[in-house]
């Protein structure tokens, strides 16, 4: 138990290790004003290792790497500066064990153009996410043509949206609840516009999928409020409770999950209607009841595969905590009542129901809207 605290307590250490070996704080000085300290981040490559020096302890070794960084960004670029990489041997998150040619991200603190506190934040990984996403544009673009350009599009837009209206507006101390469900509504009715044209169709996909949202909002505000749920599940939303804004965490989580389920319940709603439109025009005559259960059935066999990628993505994402609940053999009801597993349940299950609300409403509607049109 000593070592494992030990090496606990050196993992802490590690995190603040850069910022602490550049400066010291007063002991007075506030811990939000370190926070604001200016700070220039730069790439560069690792030119040479100069030296590289080891320090045993009794339960970890301390490295520390001179080296030499080229700058390859910014109004420096091109300069050479000599950095000093210290870190634990055998800290999965810190231990950077740097070589010649290697990227990294610099981080200057003070002055632009000040290297004297100057160190290696991070590796440079940013061209493989690029690489990755010009892959994905370039497959829209063979296999879907001008479907691949719409969908782009939309893409864009709904990024635009959230980033540039969800987000700062959240920021600024907005309802969370609401910003989310015009946020989505918005998104809905662009996406399903551009990609289904100005039609019955994508009427009823955009009705049947914001009803679907707004349930799942619904769900996730009635379980949270019956668990009790704080939104403080999470490290991130511990930390931005210490920002200066004034946010509603509990609107905050439950406007997350309405975000999260928003794209599993426009594939339904679009899987439903594009359906129902294409029975329509192979049957013009056909009645409402009959299109309603049609499309319902079409719905029905979507939905076990949506609900199936909603939960999935869920569980990907939280892989590491189960593992460590499994790995500890921690009791289940100890489990089940822990804020941040509890926060999961809800998140998956309040979006698959709205997933399955989506479905008979998406269906009622295309039999309304649709059936019994075929002259006019």
């Amino acid at each position: 138990m000593l070592k494992h605290l030990i090496f606990a307590l050196v993992l802490a250490a590690a995190a603040a290790l850069p910022a602490a070996a550049q400066f010291d704080q007063d002991p007075g000085e506030s811990i939000y004003e370190d926070l604001q300290t200016e700070e220039h981040f730069y790439r560069g490559v690792v030119k040479a290792v100069n030296e590289t020096q080891e320090e045993e302890h009794q339960y970890y070794t301390v490295i520390e790497q001179e080296l030499l960084v080229r700058l390859t960004s910014g109004p420096y670029a091109g300069e050479e500066i000599t950095i000093v990489n210290t870190f634990f041997q055998g800290d999965p998150v810190y231990d950077f064990l740097l070589e010649e040619g290697q990227e990294v991200i610099v981080v200057t603190i003070g002055e632009e153009g000040s290297f004297e506190q100057a160190y290696v934040q991070d590796m440079a990984r940013d061209r493989g996410v690029y690489y990755l996403v010009g892959v994905f544009i370039l497959g829209l673009l063979i296999v879907g043509r001008m479907k691949g350009v719409k969908t782009i599009i939309t893409l864009g837009v709904t990024i635009l949206l959230i980033f540039g209206g969800l987000l700062p507006l959240l920021l600024l101390g907005y309802s969370p609840i609401l910003l989310a469900i015009v946020t989505a509504s918005l998104a809905i009715t662009f996406t399903l516009l551009v990609i289904g044209g100005f039609n019955i169709k994508s009427l009823v996909a955009i009705l049947g999928t914001v009803t679907g949202v707004i349930v799942a909002g619904l769900m996730a505000f009635w379980a949270g409020s019956l668990a009790q749920l704080t939104g403080f599940g999470t490290h991130e939303a511990q930390m931005l409770y210490f920002m200066d804004q004034n946010i509603d965490f509990r609107g905050l989580l439950f406007a997350g999950i309405i975000i999260g389920s928003l794209g599993a319940i426009i594939d339904i709603g679009m899987s439903v209607a594009s359906a129902a439109a294409e029975i329509k025009q192979a049957c013009p005559d056909i009645h409402f009841r009959e299109l309603f259960t049609s499309s319902l059935n079409v719905g029905r066999d979507v939905m076990g595969t949506m609900a199936n990628t909603l939960i999935l993505a869920y569980v990907g994402a939280a892989t590491p905590m189960l593992l460590l609940v499994m790995g500890y053999e921690i009791d289940w009801l100890k489990v089940i009542n822990m804020d941040l597993i509890a926060t999961e349940f809800v998140r998956g299950i309040a979006g698959s129901i709205g997933l399955i609300a989506a479905v008979p409403v998406t269906a009622a509607l295309a039999g309304y809207f649709m059936a019994g049109q075929g002259k006019r």
